[in-house]
């Protein structure tokens, strides 16, 4: 362009504009100018269309003037290097870093921010890689852009955990459901220990210290103190007290069979008997009952405690309000009607046995068999194992089930086909049911609510009388409350909501092994039956249908 000249410092970081008004054939247009700086390769720098503007204007009235003395000389680009901006939060507990790209300039070293950063406040939490990561986005924005990033986070402090109470002694549930190791590899699946009895004065639980926590800090630098956990207070159960010497230290205060459950320890006063037959006679106990032998045909066990059998129960009845454990198995015998059967077992508590046949079972907790459950009627509040509860591969098979939590065995069925029925219904209807009336109970009091609450907006809008005004605080009072209890009720209607869903969730049948057929599955209206055997297979329900998956 005639009479329009440009031109790099010596240092190539700053463009200037040189316009000769008396060169100019014609007015010039601050878009060509721009225009011609980029095509000369000026562009690799900030150029100012604002100046490139003003430096035309000013030519161009120098031009329309005729006035040919002056020059206009103006620095309409430079060359930027990358601007960075530190940005904490309120909190104290993160910090960005705000880049805007280079036009033509320098980016900065990783490094290079880190200390920027920590000159602009920012001690702790700065993360090297974050920040290179940030770089690498600075260097592929458009020139000009701003790129923000998290470069720094704090550490939240994090409280102590509350004190733990350890068992010393084993529960004798715990006790069956682990075999005695022989080597290494392999356990002995018919040694299960000693069982656990313990002394009056023997230790039995010990409560350990709460935890420290861990200090955090913000970016700052701020040290952010954490809390030592609580004292949790120890539930003594019966048959236990403190130590004299150590309040952390629970011991027995008599000679029975010790029990961890939930948070709390007690010792059973425990009947110990060789066996039980015609010649012990029948057995009913306050306590824990132990038998070192076998339960025979038509005796009775209860207790109400726990019912530990090592050895063999036939044809008997066996109650306990706690556990029932037979280390050997059960067995009895069906009417011909498959109503009765000869031996029963009632638990409170859950059930372990090595094996079982002809059993009529009851338990609120869940049923552990060791190898085989065959032609029994089971009830039960939790789930059913057969197996060893790390991998169950033992059978199951010609039972009526009804269950409130999955069924896994290895072998589910028989070659034969005999049937095994599977019902989930129980558990489901109960937690409807509870549901149903709850859901209709909130109704009512959220009516109740919604009605009070009108009529209390009614009052605040009329002018009391002094003498009422005692009356209406206590209404006041009255609709607070009442809107509390609104609010707990509608959580623990989301609560049984989420049960539910849970409960249906949790309603599966696992086959480790084989799935053979006769295999039937319910849950009120919805069954599936196995026609065919199947390999290692999970059948549970899925959006209200059942689903059949094999296991890989």
């Amino acid at each position: 362009m005639q009479g329009v000249n440009f031109s790099f410092d010596t240092n190539r970081d700053n463009v200037t504009l040189t316009i000769s008004p008396g060169e100019l054939e014609q007015e010039l247009s601050a878009e060509e100018v721009h225009k011609a700086l980029c095509e000369q390769g000026f562009d690799e720098v900030y150029l100012s269309e604002n100046a490139i503007k003003t430096a035309c204007d000013r030519a161009n009235h120098l031009f329309k003037t005729r006035d040919s003395s002056q020059q206009v000389i103006e620095q309409v680009g430079e060359r930027r290097h990358t601007e960075v901006e530190f940005r904490i939060s309120e909190d104290n507990m993160s910090a960005s870093a705000i880049l805007t790209a280079p036009h033509g300039g320098q980016l900065p070293r990783a490094e290079q921010i880190q200390v920027m950063a920590k000159n602009n406040g920012i001690r702790r939490g700065v993360g090297i890689k974050r920040i290179r990561a940030l770089l690498e986005r600075v260097a592929e924005a458009e020139p000009g852009s701003h790129v923000e990033g998290e470069i720094a986070k704090g550490l939240p402090p994090r409280d102590g955990h509350s004190s733990k109470q350890v068992p010393l002694v084993p529960n004798a549930l715990e006790r069956v459901l682990k075999p005695q190791a022989k080597t290494d590899k392999k356990v002995d699946l018919r040694n299960l220990g000693e069982i656990v009895c313990v002394k009056a004065g023997a230790e039995v639980l010990r409560r350990e210290p709460p935890g420290k926590g861990r200090h955090g800090f913000d970016v700052r630098g701020n040290v952010l103190p954490s809390k030592i956990g609580d004292w949790v207070p120890l539930n003594l159960g019966s048959g236990t007290a403190l130590s004299d010497h150590d309040e952390n230290l629970v011991v027995s205060t008599i000679a029975g069979m010790p029990k961890y459950n939930n948070q709390v320890m007690q010792v059973d006063d425990t009947f110990i008997c060789q066996g039980v037959n015609v010649g012990t006679g029948h057995i009913t106990y306050e306590g824990s009952v132990l038998v070192n032998g076998d339960v025979t045909e038509n005796m009775i066990v209860k207790a109400k405690g726990d019912v530990t059998v090592n050895g063999f129960a036939e044809s008997a009845h066996i109650q306990a309000d706690g556990d029932v454990i037979i280390t050997e198995g059960a067995m009895g015998k069906q009417s011909d009607d498959h109503n009765e059967y000869t031996c029963t077992i009632q638990a409170g508590g859950s059930v372990y046995l090595q094996h079982g046949q002809g059993l009529d079972i009851i338990c609120s907790g869940n049923l552990n068999v060791g190898r085989q459950l065959a032609h029994c009627r089971v009830i039960t509040g939790g789930q059913i194992v057969v197996g060893q509860p790390d991998n169950p591969q033992g059978n199951l098979f010609a039972c009526e089930i009804s269950s409130h939590g999955p069924v896994i065995a290895g072998t589910v069925g028989a070659v034969s086909g005999s049937t095994l029925r599977i019902d989930f219904s129980m558990g489901f209807n109960q937690l409807q049911a509870r549901k149903d009336s709850f859901e209709e109970l909130l109704r009512q009091i959220r009516g109740n609510a919604e009605r009070h609450k009108q009529k209390i907006d009614n009052i605040n809008n009329r002018v009391v009388p002094k003498s009422l005004l005692s009356k209406v605080d206590e209404a006041k009072e009255l609709l607070k409350n009442e809107s509390n209890l609104l609010t707990w009720m509608e959580s623990k209607s989301v609560e049984m909501s989420q049960a539910k869903q849970q409960y249906q969730e949790a309603a599966k049948l696992i086959a480790n092994k084989k799935l053979y057929s006769g295999v039937s599955v319910k849950l009120n209206n919805r069954n599936w039956r196995s026609e065919r055997e199947y390999d290692r297979a999970q059948v549970s329900y899925d959006m209200h249908q059942w689903k059949y998956e094999p296991l890989v």
